[in-house]
């Protein structure tokens, strides 16, 4: 699918489906009769999704309980209820229509569940994908070196939160703010916003140096965490600001000898371009 500029609409071949952005579950949310009729071609593509409904009941599937509702605009202009569903539920349901337009998305879906199972025998084989994909998509060779060390350095950090009793998600997402929030001055969401991010990862859109300054505060928060063992939440929520706050000063260093910023609004799009 391809974005345009009102980001209510997807392009789909040449066939148009609603959209909605839920900023707070940083989810998109699609209508379902749009891919419905455009997968099937049917003129009705609201009998059939009521008819898929019930065929998926009968096989117990839990895909309708997945689905919501949310007012999307009509061709005449008006706001209606219309059922959608996340990306996730959009694709499970895509594998149960038989059509021609969907085989391709379900070979993709093959080829992407055999590559993780190889991935969970060999987690090197996801290194080197991420690798490839990187520069495909034009990275330097520098960026790619840092930021393969920063999914490693992440790796350090989730491996001693756990050790802690820190739970993935959720919490993992608040110590993750804390980090953010101490070094940039900023939450991530307000990095991201900065950016022009919706569910891109960070990460991937940041400078070298926003790169660096990322996996110092996260290193420092590893190893002062190792050496306090915090035994609550709210001491991980200390430690994750205390390592936070070591990059940001640096940060701030750095600012004061450049007269430079250091957080930038470049996001992969224009970082590339340079």
């Amino acid at each position: 699918m391809k974005n345009i500029k009102n980001k209510k609409i997807a392009l789909f071949g040449d066939q148009t489906i609603r959209r909605h952005w839920d900023d707070k579950k940083e989810l998109w949310y699609f209508s379902v009769i749009d891919v419905v009729g455009t997968l099937t071609n049917s003129s009705r593509p609201r009998k059939y999704w009521d008819d898929l409904k019930r065929r998926l009941e009968k096989e117990g599937s839990e895909l309708s309980d997945k689905i919501g509702q949310l007012k999307m605009i009509s061709s005449d202009g008006k706001y209606y209820l219309t059922d959608v569903a996340d990306t996730e539920t959009m694709l499970r349901l895509i594998q149960s229509i038989p059509s021609p337009k969907a085989e391709p998305f379900k070979l993709w879906l093959a080829k992407v569940g055999y590559e993780r199972l190889e991935e969970t025998a060999d987690p090197e084989l996801a290194i080197n994908r991420a690798l490839k994909t990187y520069s495909k998509k034009g990275y330097s060779q520098s960026w790619i070196n840092q930021r393969l060390k920063s999914i490693e350095i992440r790796k350090d950090l989730t491996d001693e939160w756990e050790e802690r009793g820190v739970k993935e998600g959720l919490e993992f997402a608040i110590l993750t703010n804390e980090i953010t929030e101490a070094w940039t001055g900023m939450t991530t969401k307000e990095y991201k916003n900065l950016k022009g991010l919706k569910k891109e990862n960070l990460r991937d859109n940041m400078t070298n140096l926003e790169l660096v300054l990322n996996m110092l505060a996260e290193t420092a928060t590893t190893e002062i965490s190792k050496t306090k063992k915090p035994g609550t939440f709210s001491e991980n929520k200390k430690v994750a600001k205390e390592g936070g706050n070591i990059a940001g000063s640096a940060r701030k260093r750095i600012e004061s000898k450049t007269g430079k910023k250091v957080i930038t609004n470049k996001n992969a799009k224009k970082l590339l371009k340079i």
